[in-house]
Order: structure tokens, then C-alpha cells, then sequence
């Protein structure tokens, strides 16, 4: 078994000891993806604009490390507050076409930096 690090400047650096993704047996396993403008490092304060955020870098992680959108079969979502959950499933659906992954949401005390969302997926590459 074959295991390789991704790494995509499109997508928040790790800030601790993990990798950004890992692809095995065809299978790309990312960390909890935050809505960090990887560019700047920044994030805005809405759960609207972190949730856009999130999927942005996901599509860039996925893209760099060859898979899509289209190809994620399994998403965890960490939300802040429950009560946001229409809001975030009204973008998460935004950026998938056809069937959607499967997916569990939970809501969760706290996020890494006082975020208010945090997704990771699986994906098949290619």
C-alpha cells in the first residue's frame, strides 16, 4: 500500500502535525478542511463566508491532488451552531452535481481558531 502526502497552496497550510490530505489505494482522505483564505490567512465572520470559503478549498485541494468535486463519496461537517445548518446546506449543495456524497453534520463546542465550520471528505481520484 502506497501512501502520498498532498499539498496544495490552494487550500489553508496544515497548522500543526498532519498533512493537508493523504491519497491511498485511489483514495483521497483530506483533514478537516477550515474556511481559511489560504492566501491571506484570514477569515471572514459569517457562516455564509466561511462555508464558501471551505468548499473553495476544497475544490483546490481536490484539483491538485487530481480528483474533483464530483468525486467526493463521504463528507464530515463540524458547524458551530446547529442553527446554521439550512444556511450551510444551501452552499454545500451549490457545489456538487448529481448525487451527493454521503454525509454526517454535528455541531461541536469549538473549532480550531474560533471558526464556525470545518469539513472533511473522501474522494475517489480521478
Amino acid at each position: 500500500m502506497n501512501k502520498t502526502v498532498i499539498a496544495s497552496d490552494k487550500s489553508p497550510a496544515a497548522i500543526g502535525p498532519y498533512s493537508q490530505a493523504i491519497e491511498v489505494n485511489g483514495f483521497i482522505y483530506t483533514s478537516g478542511i477550515i474556511g481559511v483564505d489560504p492566501k491571506t490567512g484570514e477569515a471572514k465572520n459569517s457562516i455564509e463566508e466561511q462555508t464558501k470559503q471551505v468548499f473553495d478549498n476544497m475544490k483546490g485541494l481536490l484539483g491538485d491532488a487530481g480528483s474533483s468535486m464530483n468525486q467526493v463519496v463521504k463528507t464530515t461537517v463540524f458547524i458551530k451552531n446547529m442553527d446554521d445548518f439550512g444556511k450551510v446546506n444551501e452552499i454545500y449543495a451549490s457545489y456538487f452535481d448529481g448525487a451527493f456524497p454521503a454525509r454526517s453534520c454535528v455541531e461541536v463546542a469549538r473549532l480550531p481558531k474560533d471558526l464556525l465550520i470545518e469539513v472533511e471528505a473522501i474522494a475517489i481520484k480521478g
